[in-house]
């Protein structure tokens, strides 16, 4: 059951699950480095490293829900944070991340985003 932290939407483990068989989903986008992206990630999530956030936060689409995934959900609730500041109204993070994920998994540079436009197919 989802909770909130600081303003923020925690989504728990069963609810991303659940999520990811929907069309009609958030934009989840996982924020960790390359290195860890690459050794393991959720499939069909895009790349977006936090750091690059905030040079591409002006190009995303704050009508938009995104949900935010790390390594154990501290950077992921740092970007919703970050975005909200921004005048984003909803964003979510996946609380516990990739540290309490148990579904599938899969490696390599699958999907590291150049530009945010590509982000539409993500849906």
């Amino acid at each position: 059951m989802a909770f909130e932290q600081d303003g923020i939407i925690q989504v728990e483990p069963e609810e991303l699950k659940e999520l990811l068989q929907q069309d009609d989903r958030p934009i989840i986008i996982d924020v960790r480095e390359p290195d860890e992206y690459e050794e393991a990630h959720i499939p069909g999530l895009p790349l977006i490293p936090m750091q690059t956030i905030p040079t591409i936060a002006a190009e995303l689409d704050k009508d938009q829900e995104y949900l935010f995934v790390c390594r154990s959900g501290n950077r992921s609730q740092n970007v919703a944070l970050y975005l909200q500041n921004q005048g984003f109204s909803n964003v979510k993070n996946y609380a516990g991340g990739m540290l309490a994920w148990t579904g599938e998994t899969v490696s390599g540079a699958e999907w590291v985003v150049r530009s945010p436009e590509e982000l539409h197919k993500a849906k």
